[in-house]
């Protein structure tokens, strides 16, 4: 089960998308603590130095689908117990 899970699903145009990833980048290279925006309200997330990345183009039915992940470990809390 995930801590936190939040997923958007919205038409936007080719400009306002181009603008959502341009923050997102931007976010990535100022590193640290970044906000997104998220339509709604804004989430401030800790991006490290060092992430893993993923992009999947698919082509079915008439529809291209491009999927941008990308995933790293959260900080532990000083003194949490590992699991084993």
């Amino acid at each position: 089960m995930s801590d936190l899970e939040f997923e958007q699903k919205r038409t936007l145009s080719r400009v306002e998308a181009a603008d959502q990833l341009e923050a997102v980048a931007a976010a990535l290279r100022r590193g640290g603590q970044a906000e997104l925006d998220l339509g709604p309200g804004r989430l401030t997330v800790r991006i490290p130095d060092e992430l893993r990345t993923e992009i999947e183009v698919e082509l079915e039915d008439g529809e291209i689908d491009l999927e941008i992940e990308m995933s790293w470990q959260t900080p532990q809390p000083h003194g949490a117990a590992h699991k084993d």
